[in-house]
């Protein structure tokens, strides 16, 4: 498919995708919601609070429902927040009023496509999280320069994991590993447990489907369009990186001193059982997120992170 139209639809597929409604009070809870989220999010923060000195002004990219916009906030930054989605901007705003640092957060609506109204090195430090690079695919690249030349001192960025996400295409239940609370009423949740059976009844292991990915690195295009163009919200195409894909392209734009990590790596070989008994006890949850946090940092399996690879670099 010509690039120049998948790039219009796959803007409008992710506009379509994060302005539903409850998607702004969904995604502040996925910490209560799934154990992936819990690793991932808690492998962000120890890394943001470990590259904050110097830092005063914070861009943060596809900020979603300011679960780090708000902890910057909250250690005296001051952060523009960046997001697609009204319904996220909506959310974020009403649990930065609730932290009581909304003064310290400026919000912006806006595609990552276009970031022509920031000037060079006009913030102390950029991040982005949870993969919206990744959703803005064929202009992944593009965005990520863009990125770069908009901060002055460090960038640290998520983006969708190629070697992360490829064994999710022979296992279907891949998400059951990671639900906390099986009661939760998060319709995913419940969609999860009741289509465990039928998901294993009805898998194929598909070589081709495999290798397609694993040497082109992209998720979704036709049958997306298709679905958006009948009125569905489909997921987002989404574009998926090698390490040294995205190590490259940072260095390229001038990043150095670049570290990866692949958060949840060590978690994805943990049963289900084990996953949930760990994190409902405070005590073997702060020991299992250090451990968490030492494996997925070392670079031999940043690729197999979870769900993203994130990298961070000074500049």
């Amino acid at each position: 498919m010509n690039k120049n139209i998948m790039k219009d639809y796959s803007r409008k597929i992710s506009e379509r995708l994060w302005n539903l409604p409850d998607k702004g009070e969904l995604e502040s809870h996925r910490e209560e919601t799934y154990i992936d989220d819990i690793i991932q999010k808690s492998h962000i923060e120890r890394t943001l609070l470990k590259n904050l000195k110097g830092i005063n002004t914070v861009f943060d990219a596809g900020a979603g429902s300011g679960r780090f916009s708000i902890l910057l906030a909250k250690h005296g930054c001051k952060v523009t927040h960046f997001d697609i989605s009204q319904s996220m901007i909506n959310k974020a705003k009403e649990l930065a009023k609730q932290a009581g640092v909304i003064n310290n957060i400026t919000f912006v609506k806006g595609a990552l496509e276009d970031l022509s109204d920031y000037s060079d090195q006009c913030f102390d430090m950029v991040v982005s999280f949870d993969a919206p690079i990744s959703y803005t695919y064929p202009n992944q690249n593009h965005v990520i320069g863009e990125l770069v030349r908009i901060a002055k001192k460090r960038i640290i960025i998520s983006v969708a994991s190629r070697l992360g996400i490829l064994p999710y295409l022979a296992n279907p239940i891949q998400k059951n590993q990671f639900i906390l609370n099986e009661h939760s009423d998060d319709p995913f949740v419940q969609w999860c447990i009741s289509n465990r059976q039928n998901a294993i009844d009805t898998f194929h292991f598909q070589k081709n489907n495999i290798e397609k990915l694993m040497t082109e690195g992209l998720m979704g295009g036709e049958d997306e369009i298709a679905e958006y163009e009948k009125g569905g919200t489909p997921w987002c195409i989404t574009y998926t990186f090698m390490p040294d894909e995205l190590e490259n392209l940072l260095n390229n734009f001038g990043v150095k001193n670049i570290e990866m990590a692949g958060p949840g790596a060590y978690a994805r070989t943990i049963p289900h059982e084990l996953l949930v008994k760990i994190m409902n006890d405070p005590k073997q949850r702060s020991d299992f997120l250090d451990i968490c946090y030492k494996y997925d940092a070392n670079p031999y399996v940043c690729g197999m992170g979870k769900d993203n690879l994130l990298a961070k670099g000074d500049l």
